[in-house]
């Protein structure tokens, strides 16, 4: 078993309180929850306007399978958050 994380640092250019970043942040981790069936949480910067740090969690079997899920989500993140400056670490253990 594999497990695979990808920490999107996240810059929201356009927030101007913190109440239009977390309907971003929710938009987020719903579309990848929903797409992906992974684990995701906002983990850092909770408090800022324009930044947040949001980890994506998900296991398989074996780390070929593992990176194809993973690359489908930066895929679809890029195509789907153009707007957003996102800085997206990648860890596999």
């Amino acid at each position: 078993m594999m497990i695979g994380s990808l920490v999107l640092e996240i810059h929201i250019p356009d927030s101007s309180n913190l109440k239009e970043k977390r309907m971003v942040v929710r938009s987020i981790k719903e579309k990848l929850r929903s797409k992906f069936n992974v684990a995701v949480s906002e983990v850092d910067k909770q408090d800022l306007w324009q930044s947040a740090v949001i980890a994506v969690v998900t296991v398989a079997p074996d780390k070929l399978q593992l990176e194809k899920v993973l690359g489908s989500i930066v895929g679809f993140i890029d195509a789907n958050f153009p707007h957003l400056h996102i800085n997206i670490h990648k860890e596999i253990i």
